[in-house]
């Protein structure tokens, strides 16, 4: 079905012929997961990365649920992201940051119109936990969409398998998070008119809890139905 459709007729291709679904497929999605939000769970892009991509940045986004009563206090705390990748049954690891972070605010409405633009996105440290803690509840009209504060890093040598990221994260009460990675044409180019990163996928959606929590994503086996 195409992205952010949530009702389609399913049409089945054979060598015979083509033959439409009597009646529509429909998507129930998590209602805990906000409407305007772009994928709603997890997926692996099942366009394949292209060849001559030889680099690879991690990124999460993260919102307030402005449904919920409080929310103007959520935020998330980012303690520690890694982005490793497997080559020739290797395993290596391209960033490994400890309790900072990069990003901007992105627009919400609708789901990062704008393309690229976006604002400064603010954060402070605290010292105690060894985080980055991002304040979501304070721009509710905006995605804080975070990324690697390291330089993107090249891809091993060799037959690349995918690559996994994960985040130690704890997400208060009215945030929700995501995580996810792109590829990049190089270590070095800019994002430009879009077409020089190809993103790998995302992760589902990371709810709130009293607790730390490893956040996770992996395209390593491809697409998983």
């Amino acid at each position: 079905m195409p992205h952010k459709i949530s009702t389609s007729t399913i049409t089945v291709s054979t060598p015979y012929g083509h033959s439409p679904s009597p009646f529509p497929f429909f998507v129930c999605n998590d209602p805990r997961i906000p409407e305007e939000v772009g994928y709603k769970a997890g997926y692996v892009n099942p366009v394949p990365r292209p060849v001559d991509f030889s680099s690879a940045r991690l990124w999460g986004i993260a919102i307030a649920d402005t449904r919920l009563p409080g929310h103007e206090a959520a935020q998330v705390e980012v303690a520690w992201t890694q982005l490793s990748c497997r080559a020739n049954g290797k395993h290596f690891v391209l960033n490994d940051d400890l309790g900072r972070v990069n990003g901007g605010l992105y627009i919400r409405h609708p789901w990062f119109g704008g393309n690229d633009y976006h604002e400064p996105m603010p954060s402070t440290y605290d010292e105690a936990e060894h985080a980055t803690v991002i304040r979501v509840g304070q721009r509710t009209d905006r995605v804080w969409h975070f990324w690697s504060p390291s330089p993107r890093a090249a891809l091993p040598a060799g037959a690349l398998e995918g690559c996994t990221v994960k985040a130690r994260v704890k997400i208060s009460p009215g945030a929700l998070l995501q995580i996810g990675f792109d590829y990049w044409r190089n270590p070095t180019v800019g994002y430009g008119s879009g077409g020089n990163n190809h993103e790998a996928g995302v992760s589902n959606w990371y709810l709130p809890s009293s607790q730390w929590q490893e956040a996770t994503f992996t395209d390593i086996g491809g697409p998983q139905f």
